[in-house]
């Protein structure tokens, strides 16, 4: 995979992890808890909108210090034992 542009945020791919990532500004919710910048996130949803729709599985979401990660899950090597 290569990396995208979404919306002008550029989200680099990370082969290793199967992720597209991308740093904004850190900000803080009421809770003073760190949250993305709205347009990033933004960004991040329509990310996972666009995989989704090339029939990847994916999935936004973010973590602290103002990272966004998009997540390609593969589970086709995934094997639960009952």
């Amino acid at each position: 995979m290569e990396n995208r542009k979404i919306n002008g945020w550029y989200f680099k791919y990370d082969e290793e992890n199967t992720m597209f990532e991308c740093r904004g500004e850190v900000m803080y919710d009421d809770d003073h808890d760190q949250m993305p910048e709205p347009e990033l996130w933004f960004a991040a949803m329509k990310l996972e909108a666009e995989l989704l729709s090339e029939g990847h599985n994916a999935e936004a979401n973010h973590s602290e210090k103002g990272w966004v990660e998009v997540t390609i899950n593969n589970y086709d090597n995934f094997n639960i034992n009952i």
